[in-house]
């Protein structure tokens, strides 16, 4: 592998969960104007979303309450002067409001969560070469590759390996080989990859705006669950 990463990208390496404050206001909006003032499902931390931040936007769109997982969340938000429920169902769609995929891979809008990694390193691999634990893929023929942040640990599922793909550079590469617990590794030909750059693994504007479908065929798991196993286990940060 190349040289590592400086000290400054080290600080932001690992696998982050980013979340846009500007898609999830448009999500909470369309979600109210859909439903009327109803109940928002804000369990599991708001989908791995972030719960009080999430609360905030979605009755300031209008939403009456919002549901949560048990009574320190409703005390918590109670301080907030934030109606919340333990009880009532939830009656917001919470695929406008978070901006989820449908199985087809379809869109409401702009997805609220990007979760993104860094390129740690990259190597050359020659055709015949083994690629993780137990070389369960190998390289048919020459070529590079990069290991990225983001492993199982952080919720990249281990079913993804070999299966799965990520955005590098607005460009698409597959994940190869078994994902290990904090890093994967990806394939990426012949493109001119830095160490350093941001990886996506779902989320945002580009190729993979509406990976978590493909996330969820590959895996059988709903799109609900991916997302907030994602959202909880990695470093969170906004952007506008």
């Amino acid at each position: 592998m190349n040289e590592p990463l400086p000290d400054t990208l080290a600080q932001s390496a690992m696998l982050r969960s980013v979340i846009s404050r500007s898609a999830l206001e448009d999500g909470a909006a369309a979600a109210v104007a859909a439903g009327g003032a109803g109940v928002a499902d804000l369990r599991r931390d708001a989908w791995g979303h972030g719960l009080l931040e999430v609360a905030r936007v979605v009755t300031a769109a209008g939403a009456r309450a919002v549901r949560v997982d048990d009574a320190d969340d409703v005390a918590l938000l109670r301080a907030e002067a934030i109606d919340a429920t333990c009880t009532e169902a939830p009656e917001l769609d919470p695929r406008l409001l978070y901006g989820l995929p449908d199985a087809t891979g379809a869109l409401p809008g702009r997805p609220v969560m990007r979760v993104a990694g860094r390129v740690l390193s990259t190597k050359d691999i020659a055709a015949g070469g083994g690629v993780s634990y137990g070389y369960i893929h190998r390289a048919p023929e020459d070529s590079r590759l990069a290991l990225v942040t983001g492993g199982y640990a952080q919720g990249v599922v281990r079913a993804l390996g070999s299966r799965a793909a990520v955005e590098i550079d607005g460009v698409v590469h597959p994940i190869v080989g078994r994902i290990a617990m904090d890093v994967c590794v990806v394939d990426i030909g012949e493109a001119d990859v830095a160490v350093g750059a941001e990886v996506t693994y779902f989320g945002g504007s580009g190729p993979m705006s509406a990976g978590v479908a493909d996330w969820a065929r590959i895996t059988g798991m709903g799109v609900d669950e991916l997302v907030a196993v994602v959202g909880q286990r990695t470093e969170r940060a906004w952007e506008a």
